[in-house]
């Protein structure tokens, strides 16, 4: 196991009614508020009137700021960063899912930053302050509640990049499941695939031992495997949200990351698709994950057919464990597509012809590798886009 330090700052409230605190809670960060949030949604559900109200009656002054989209802009987190000066923002409460949260991110560190913000993306400086977050969560999938990470995209150029920080943890998030049940299927399919990438990239590792994290991460696996289905069959099912809400916030608040190195390349790889294509990130994943494990298969077979056996259930085999790894991709794939993904990029209409340019991006132009299970080269990256083809 791997040295290492642990904390999460971010305190939850989980259940049915703690929106209804919201005033009181944010009140604890400052009198200023800017709510930022995408698009009609939480305004039809009536979750921005109750939070209008509940800010209101705790006596703060609120200011909104909607629009955001999936793959969220840089040009909005500038207009952000614009409004929370201008009104002297003390809190930022993001209503929505991880889309939204990481807008809320990005604004937060720009606000006390002299230079662009787009420079913490590209690793040109650091966040080392931020204005305090909050967040409503809608949509179990990103983690982004409980994260210190955001990612955001550049219009210009088509550039999705990443940032962690400690002070981009939220300080709060309000985890209601019932705020879930009105999700479009589509949206709980991708939001499904992107918890079960969160926990996969962590899975697949090369330090040792890790018996204790495997557990915990096959563990989660099998109950959103479990869950989800359910959520689909019958998504007024509070226990079922909760179950899958409480998983999609333990996948990715680094508890799962203890005494191991995470992967993370089917992120970096995804990332490029849904820079230039503009599809769900949940969406691209559901492709690249199957067509990068079968590319890293063999790097190590033993740890592939234990997570085919563990997770989904194959029979073990001794004498032919790439056999059993493999089927436990075939699984993956198959369970993907039952809650309505594809997985393969012919399938949305995604050709060939800008693989190397793709791949090369992904790389800044070689000039680095991606993952850490097994480190990938642009003609690696060009190999897994076109086994998901």
């Amino acid at each position: 196991m791997d040295d290492f330090v642990f904390q999460n700052p971010t305190r939850i409230y989980f259940g049915k009614s703690h929106e209804t605190e919201v005033g009181r809670i944010a009140s604890q960060y400052g009198r200023r508020v800017l709510v930022h949030f995408g698009g009609q949604s939480a305004e039809r559900s009536g979750l921005l009137p109750l939070i209008r109200k509940e800010l209101a009656g705790a006596g703060l002054a609120y200011f909104e700021l909607g629009g955001v989209q999936p793959n969220p802009r840089l040009s909005l987190v500038y207009r952000g960063i614009e409004l929370c000066r201008e009104n002297k923002i003390d809190l930022i409460l993001a209503v929505g899912g991880g889309s939204a949260i990481d807008s809320a991110k990005a604004i937060a560190a720009g606000v006390p930053y002299s230079g662009d913000v787009w420079d913490f993306y590209t690793g040109r400086a650091a966040p080392e302050k931020a204005l305090p977050i909050g967040t409503v969560l809608t949509i179990p999938a990103a983690g982004s509640e409980s994260s210190p990470g955001s990612v955001i995209t550049k219009e210009e150029g088509l550039l999705k990049r990443a940032v962690n920080a400690d002070c981009l943890f939220p300080r709060f998030s309000i985890l209601n499941p019932e705020r879930a049940t009105t999700l479009p299927s589509a949206q709980v399919a991708n939001g499904v695939t992107d918890i079960m990438c969160h926990l996969m990239e962590r899975y697949f590792t090369n330090s040792r031992p890790v018996e204790f994290t495997d557990r915990l991460i096959e563990a989660t696996l099998r109950t959103v495997i479990a869950s989800a289905p359910r959520v689909l069959a019958n998504p007024t099912s509070y226990d079922d949200w909760a179950e899958l809400m409480w998983a999609g916030t333990i996948a990715h608040n680094n508890l799962l990351n203890t005494g191991r190195e995470g992967d993370w390349a089917s992120h970096d790889i995804e990332h490029e698709l849904s820079a230039l294509y503009d599809i769900a990130h949940g969406a691209g994943l559901a492709i690249v994950t199957p067509a990068w494990m079968k590319y890293a298969l063999k790097h190590d077979v033993a740890r592939f057919a234990q997570y085919a056996v563990r997770v989904w259930g194959a029979e073990d085999n001794y004498f032919d464990p790439e056999r059993v790894a493999r089927e436990g991709i075939a699984r993956l794939e198959a369970f993907w597509r039952s809650v309505g993904q594809k997985v393969r990029l012919s399938e949305i209409g995604i050709d060939d012809s800008r693989f190397t340019e793709m791949a090369r991006k992904c790389t800044d132009g070689d000039t680095h590798s991606v993952g850490h299970f097994v480190p990938l080269h642009s003609k690696d990256i060009e190999a897994i886009y076109r086994l998901a083809l």
